[in-house]
């Protein structure tokens, strides 16, 4: 919280609990459900009651006796020890005058220590259309990323093309038969997009597999990539596995982990002794064909990943990967690297429901298919609008209406009217600054708290991994702003009055606008 304008209200407080004898307790504050029991409230002294060996009703006498700030107004204890507080009127012209300052950097740089983190994310084979099932992987991952590097984090963001192996081979077989105008494998790929590629492709029907394979990848690398741009997902490297084996990395670090004494060999094979570093069981390196598993690339890429200098390399993958974390970490570990290095995070399936989407045609739904049906604004915002521990269920149908039942257009509409009103406004809206002598009416009161706490929320939703809690702060926010503007008349009010509101309003569209880029959603100025 360092920093934080709530931090700041929170300090003297913090510096009674210590002259209380609480001091190494932290302090946090929350505001009452019940707004006529104070402006926020703490529940430090129910904490203190144990250390101290006190009643909390006492321990919070304490802390009152010593508190001291210019921005309090009074502090009552209620219940069993709750500490609430009210504010003095200028807290709130404060809050605005930060934001107003601070601008597009108001709630930047809050991690407590920052790092450099790799996110690598989406990492799907080279073998067709990004769905919607890695569209979810591709917002929550750039969310993340966005977090992170507003946070104060120095991101790196990776896609590592998976185009080695049996996956791809099958792959160029399946463009092969149908360049030839044959059936594709039975285990091949069966969509409509792999007679597209082939007839893209335009190569001689009778031309060698790996050219097949080699131009179909490469074509369909392109089309991802074109694809995640127009999602508003940019990536600072593409990683290609081949590149592993064709370098000799796999082999470097398969005589790695074979050096340090974490293989044996069994049945012909060769096995990482990855139940030893605390794997659920080992993992065959290479098989007895000679031929390197999945394993095999992935020690080699964690190499490249750990010497690049990455403080975290953290891994977006699907629920079906859960078996990864142990296997990633117990990987680290057999290189000689700390596993705490590895950070992997887990999101849920994607759940269509009937409707928009139910007339295109085929068994894969793209995430071209998605932002064609709802659009880029929408399709991101609600595949990060819940905890990416989550399932999701899309109503499509609903994500075009444009109403307050659309979650998105909630949003983008309160940064919108906020516009318009600045604009109504004009040449007095220019450079407008709270008063000495507003005094805010609850509504607004309201709108001035959540944007205080929009510090502190960016760094919970970067510490724990959750872009949901921008979404969720931003619909919060949303209502509090419509609320202020159907209670509060903001232009012709007393001169000090509308001044006031114009640079609530301000602060508002500030934040709004960078809470919206930090899930990669527009922040528009008419709707």
């Amino acid at each position: 919280m360092s920093g934080s304008v709530l931090s700041e209200l929170a300090e003297p407080l913090q510096a009674a609990v210590s002259a209380a004898g609480g001091d190494g307790e932290p302090v946090r504050l929350d505001r009452p459900a019940d707004a006529s029991h104070g402006d926020y409230a703490s529940a430090v002294a129910l904490a203190l009651a144990k250390p101290m060996k006190a009643a909390p009703r006492q321990i919070a006498e304490r802390i009152v006796e010593q508190l001291q700030s210019p921005w309090i107004e009074g502090a009552e204890i209620a219940g069993p020890g709750f500490i609430n507080l009210r504010l003095q009127p200028g807290w709130y012209g404060h809050v605005v005058e930060r934001v107003l300052d601070e601008g597009v950097r108001f709630g930047a740089g809050a991690a407590a220590r920052p790092q450099r983190l790799q996110v690598e994310f989406v990492s799907g084979n080279p073998t067709g259309p990004v769905t919607v099932g890695s569209a979810r992987n591709a917002a929550y991952g750039d969310s993340l990323a966005r977090l992170f590097s507003f946070a104060g984090h120095d991101v790196e963001r990776e896609y590592y093309f998976n185009d080695a192996g049996r996956q791809v081979d099958l792959f160029g077989e399946s463009l092969r038969a149908r360049g030839r105008g044959e059936e594709v494998p039975e285990d091949g790929y069966q969509g409509e997009y792999v007679a597209a590629i082939a007839a893209e492709l335009g190569l001689d029907p009778d031309a060698p597999l790996e050219e097949w394979t080699r131009a179909g990848s490469e074509l369909m690398m392109a089309q991802i990539r074109a694809t995640l741009d127009r999602f508003r997902v940019h990536f600072d490297s593409w990683f290609l596995e081949r590149s592993l084996y064709e370098d000799g990395s796999v082999e470097r670090a398969i005589e790695r982990v074979r050096a340090a004494g974490h293989t044996y060999e069994q049945d012909g094979a060769l096995w990482l002794r990855s139940s030893e570093l605390g794997d659920d069981k080992g993992r065959v390196i290479v098989r007895s064909n000679g031929e390197p598993g999945y394993l095999a690339g992935d020690i080699a890429y964690m190499v490249s990943k750990m010497e690049r200098g990455f403080d975290t390399a953290v891994y977006v993958l699907g629920a079906d990967h859960h078996g990864y974390i142990r296997r990633l970490k117990a990987t680290a570990a057999a290189l000689g690297y700390d596993p705490d290095r590895v950070d992997v995070q887990l999101y849920q399936l994607v759940h269509l429901t009937e409707g928009r989407m139910s007339k295109r045609a085929g068994l894969v739904v793209t995430l071209d298919d998605l932002m064609d049906a709802v659009g880029v604004d929408a399709a991101r915002f609600v595949l990060v609008q819940r905890s990416h521990d989550q399932t999701i269920d899309l109503d499509l149908d609903l994500l075009v209406q444009q109403n307050a039942e659309n979650p998105v257009y909630y949003c983008q509409y309160a940064h919108a009217r906020i516009a318009a009103v600045l604009r109504n406004a004009g040449d007095a809206a220019e450079g407008a600054r709270p008063a000495a002598s507003w005094v805010p009416e609850p509504a607004e009161a309201a709108l001035v708290k959540s944007l205080a706490e929009f510090p502190d929320m960016v760094a919970e939703a970067a510490e724990w991994r959750g872009p949901h809690r921008v979404v969720s702060y931003m619909q919060d926010t949303a209502k509090e702003f419509h609320q202020f503007y159907g209670q509060c008349r903001v232009i012709g009010e007393a001169p000090d009055i509308q001044a006031s509101r114009l640079a609530l309003c301000e602060a508002t569209k500030q934040v709004l606008g960078t809470a919206l880029d930090l899930i990669g959603v527009d922040a528009p100025e008419h709707m």
